[in-house]
C-alpha cells in the first residue's frame, strides 16, 4: 500500500511530517501502524473498518498523545478467517511488547475487537465500539458471490466496499471525512480488499465476553450509517450495562467528522477504566500537566527541533521501549483544567450534543453528485460484464471437465 498526501487536509500533512509510520513483517503478515505517546501508558489500539487504514485515526493520535495517552493505530492485515486474525493480532502485540490493551474499533474493526476480547480475555482491559455489530450473518447473505471474491477485479471490490457510503449532499465536515476515507481506499490492494470482504462475509458471531459491561463504551452516530440500525441494536442488547456515548451526527466516520467529541469520549472512557495519562512525559509541557500555550515561542521552537530529530529515526522497525514524543499541535491545545471541565460536563450530560446543521445543497455538491452518479452507472455496466464473463468462464470449465470425464 502506498499512502499519498496530495490534496490531503493540512493537519494530516502535518501529522505525516511528525509521526513515523512503522512497517514490520510478522510471519506471512505485513503490519503497518502508528504508535505514539508515552510508552509507560497502556495503549489505546484503534482498529479501522473495512474501508479504513491506520491513517484514518490521525486526529485521535495527535489529540490524545498531547494529553499523555499512548495511541496505536493499525491496518487490518490480510487474514482470511477470524481465527487467523486473532492469532496474527496476538503475534503483533507480542512483537511490539504490549500485553494489556484497550481497543477502539469501528464497524468491522469493532467486530474484530470483540472477537479478540472473547478469545484472549486476559489481554483486553476495555472496549470502545462504534457503529459495529456482533454477527456477520446478514453480510454473508448479501454476498452470494463471496466464494469467488478472491478472483474479482479490484474495481468491483472497491465499488462494493464504498457502496454503503452515502454519496448525496452532506454537511461539509462529513463530506470531507468521506473524501478522506475514499482516498485511503484507493491505496488498498486487491488482496487487502478481498481479505476484508472475506472477513465480513464469513458467517460468525461474538460469544459471551468475560469483560464486564462497565468496561465497554458504545459510541454510535444517530444519523445515516452503513451499519444497519438493527445490527447496532443487537450490540446494545448484548451489553446492556455499557456506557452510551451517542453522537447526533457524524456519519460513518465520526472520528474524522466529529473528532473533538470522539476524543472527549475516548478520554472519558480511559479515565473510567483506570488509565492514567502521563502529560509530564511530554517534552516541553509544564510539570503541572497543563498544555502548551501560544505565548511560549521558545518552548515551541525547542519542541519543533526535537520533533525534527525524531523524523530521522528508522520507521521500519518497532519503536523503542522509551517514551515517544507526541507531536506539537498546530494550534494551542488549551489547559489541562479546561479538559477536566469538559470531561465533567460530559459526565453530566452524555446524551447532550451539538445541534445538527442542515445539509448544504449548492452547485458544488450537485456537480459532485452528478459525477458520482455517472461513475456508478459506468461501474455497474463494467461489473455486469465482468460477472457475466466469470459465469461464462466457470461454465466452460465445467463443460470441459464433463467432456474430459466422458
Amino acid at each position: 500500500m502506498k499512502g499519498g498526501v496530495l490534496s490531503a487536509p493540512g493537519d494530516y500533512i502535518y501529522f505525516k511530517s511528525q509521526v513515523p509510520l512503522h512497517k514490520i513483517p510478522i510471519g506471512s503478515k505485513q503490519w503497518r501502524y502508528y504508535d505514539f505517546g508515552p510508552k509507560v501508558v497502556p495503549p489505546l489500539i484503534c482498529l479501522p473498518g473495512i474501508a479504513g487504514t491506520a491513517d484514518v485515526y490521525y486526529k485521535q493520535i495527535m489529540s490524545l498523545s498531547m494529553k499523555g495517552y499512548r495511541v496505536i493505530s493499525v491496518d487490518i492485515p490480510r487474514a482470511w478467517n477470524n481465527h487467523e486474525w486473532i492469532q496474527a493480532f496476538e503475534k503483533f502485540l507480542d512483537a511490539i511488547d504490549v500485553h494489556h490493551i484497550h481497543l477502539y474499533g469501528t464497524a468491522l474493526g469493532g467486530f474484530l475487537a470483540q472477537l479478540f476480547a472473547q478469545h484472549r480475555p486476559r489481554r483486553v482491559r476495555s472496549l470502545v465500539l462504534s457503529n459495529t455489530f456482533v454477527e456477520t450473518t446478514s453480510f454473508s447473505a448479501s454476498m452470494p458471490w463471496a466464494p469467488i471474491v478472491g478472483w474479482a477485479p479490484a474495481f468491483i471490490l472497491k465499488r462494493h466496499v464504498l457502496s454503503g457510503i452515502r454519496d448525496s449532499p452532506q454537511e461539509p465536515f462529513i463530506a470531507d471525512s468521506v473524501d478522506f476515507v475514499v482516498s485511503q481506499v484507493e491505496t488498498l490492494s486487491r488482496e487487502d480488499l478481498a481479505s476484508r470482504l472475506t472477513l465480513t462475509a464469513d458467517a460468525a458471531s461474538v460469544g459471551p465476553l468475560l469483560l464486564p459491561d462497565s468496561s465497554i463504551t458504545l459510541m454510535d452516530t444517530n444519523d445515516y450509517c452503513a451499519t444497519p440500525q438493527s445490527l447496532k441494536d443487537q450490540v446494545c442488547e448484548r451489553y446492556p450495562g455499557a456506557r452510551r456515548a451517542y453522537l447526533k451526527s457524524g456519519g460513518d466516520f465520526p472520528f474524522l467528522s466529529r473528532p473533538d467529541e470522539v476524543n472527549l469520549h475516548l478520554q472519558l472512557h480511559l479515565r473510567r477504566v483506570g488509565v492514567e495519562a502521563r502529560p509530564d512525559l511530554i517534552p516541553g509541557a509544564p510539570k503541572d500537566g497543563s498544555g502548551g500555550s501560544s505565548n511560549e515561542p521558545n518552548n515551541g521552537r525547542k519542541d519543533a527541533d526535537d520533533s525534527s530529530e525524531n523524523d530521522k529515526r528508522d520507521s521500519e522497525t518497532p519503536p523503542p521501549a522509551e517514551s515517544a514524543e507526541p507531536p506539537l499541535a498546530p494550534e494551542a491545545t488549551g489547559s489541562h483544567d479546561l479538559d477536566n471541565q469538559l470531561l465533567k460536563m460530559a459526565k453530566l450530560s452524555d446524551d447532550t450534543d451539538e445541534s445538527v446543521s442542515p445539509p448544504l445543497e449548492n452547485s458544488f455538491f450537485r456537480d459532485k453528485q452528478n459525477l458520482l452518479v455517472s461513475r456508478a452507472l459506468l461501474n455497474v455496466t463494467c461489473e455486469f460484464f465482468i460477472l457475466n464473463m466469470l459465469l461464462l468462464y466457470l461454465g466452460i470449465c465445467t463443460l470441459t471437465g464433463n467432456v474430459a470425464a466422458v
